[in-house]
This record gives structure tokens, C-alpha cells and sequence, in this order.
């Protein structure tokens, strides 16, 4: 077992988890653009069904740039005191909240420069937006994505942007939009931090992660 390296070999990993689950979305819930830049800032080092459950209520209430600075700082942090450093994110969330509405308009930028120019909001949660809003080819790298790309060999790197740089210049098309979603689910349901679950992995013979799918050999 080797790390996807030739174009047929790549075609084949992302042709698989396609044909797996054809319709890859983000798990994280929201109603527009504005609420899910506020649902991925929120989401940093915390769980999509943690940030689910605190915006659920929130997002009721609250669908604009102009309702969130309303609702103020304290307000916002009675929704989301359950989220890991609530309090930093609740500071970013209503300082973004006035810089949209100060320079663009209460609306959410379709440019990558202008998002990571806003308080709480780096490369990988403007591609997130960029890739869930507009249907961009941008490769968001989490600690799923991460650990997939290095661990499978499709696309190694010390750094999330060297990651990022690889899956840019490996994946093929038509798998481009979708392909940070697969990463990410595979990487949350099956190739799993501490015990992958290579024995249903369905790339298991074109992953170069050798102590587990070793054991996948032998079956």
C-alpha cells in the first residue's frame, strides 16, 4: 500500500469517497453567508455539534451583521458560553459584525484577502465560506484535513498551508469543490485520530498509512 501519487491513482481515492457519500456538506448549520462566517469563526477548536447546538437559538434571533451588534458582546456570549473561548469569540464576532457593516456593507465579502482582514478569521475559515457560500475551489485545512493529507500521503506538509498547497496542485477535477468535505468527514468518521478504522476504509489500499492498513493487507 502506497500513497496516491499518479493521476489515475488520485482520480480513484476521491472517485471512492465520492461514490461513498455524493453530496458532501458542512456539518455546521446556518441560514446565510453572514451566519455561517459566524458559525465557522465560532467552531475553532470546538466541535460542529457543540457550535450547532449554541446557534440554533442564536440565529433565530439573529441573521444580520446590524442584529448581532445589537445583541452586544454579553448578549452573544449567553448564547455561546458553552463554545470553547467563548469570550475571545464573542469579541471577534462583534467586531467583525461592525467591520462588515463599516466597510461592506453588512454583507459577507466573496474575496479571501478581504475575509481574513476581519478580527477571528483566518486562511482556512475564509475558505470555508468561500467553498460553502459560493461553491469555490478552496481547500479548508483542519486537524482533520491535516492528519488525513499527511497520514494517507496524498498530500503531506508540516504546516496547514503546505497541506492546503498540495491538495490544490493534486486533487483533479470534478472532485475540487467537494474535496476538503470528504477529507474532513472521512477524517472524522474513519480515519480517526487515535484508532483509524482502516478495516472499512475505502481507500485503504491507496493510503500509505502502513501500522493500520497493514492489517488490511492480511484479510
Amino acid at each position: 500500500m502506497s500513497a496516491p501519487r499518479t493521476k489515475a491513482e488520485l482520480f480513484e481515492f476521491f472517485r471512492r469517497l465520492a461514490e461513498d457519500n455524493p453530496d458532501p456538506l458542512t456539518e455546521l448549520e446556518f441560514g446565510n453567508t453572514y451566519q455561517l462566517l459566524v458559525a465557522v469563526v465560532l467552531s475553532a477548536q470546538a466541535t460542529d455539534v457543540g457550535v450547532n447546538k449554541a446557534t440554533r437559538a442564536l440565529f433565530r434571533e439573529v441573521t444580520t451583521p446590524a442584529q448581532m451588534v445589537a445583541l452586544g458582546e454579553d448578549g452573544l456570549k449567553a448564547h455561546i458560553k458553552t463554545i470553547g473561548l467563548f469570550n475571545a469569540k464573542a469579541k471577534n464576532v462583534i467586531a467583525l459584525s461592525e467591520k462588515l457593516i463599516a466597510e461592506h456593507g453588512g454583507e459577507v465579502p466573496r474575496n479571501r484577502d478581504a475575509l481574513t482582514a476581519l478580527p477571528g478569521v483566518g486562511r482556512k475559515t475564509a475558505n470555508v465560506v468561500l467553498n460553502c457560500a459560493w461553491g469555490e475551489e478552496t481547500f479548508a485545512v483542519d486537524t482533520h484535513v491535516f492528519r488525513v493529507g499527511n497520514r494517507t500521503g496524498l498530500a503531506r506538509g508540516k504546516t496547514p498551508e503546505a497541506v492546503e498547497a498540495q491538495l490544490d496542485k493534486k486533487v483533479p477535477a470534478p472532485f475540487r469543490q467537494g474535496a476538503h468535505h470528504w477529507l474532513i468527514l472521512h477524517g472524522r468518521y474513519t480515519c480517526k485520530a487515535r484508532t483509524p478504522e482502516c478495516w472499512r476504509c475505502v481507500v485503504a489500499d491507496l493510503c500509505a498509512f502502513r501500522p493500520k492498513t497493514a492489517a488490511v493487507e492480511k484479510k
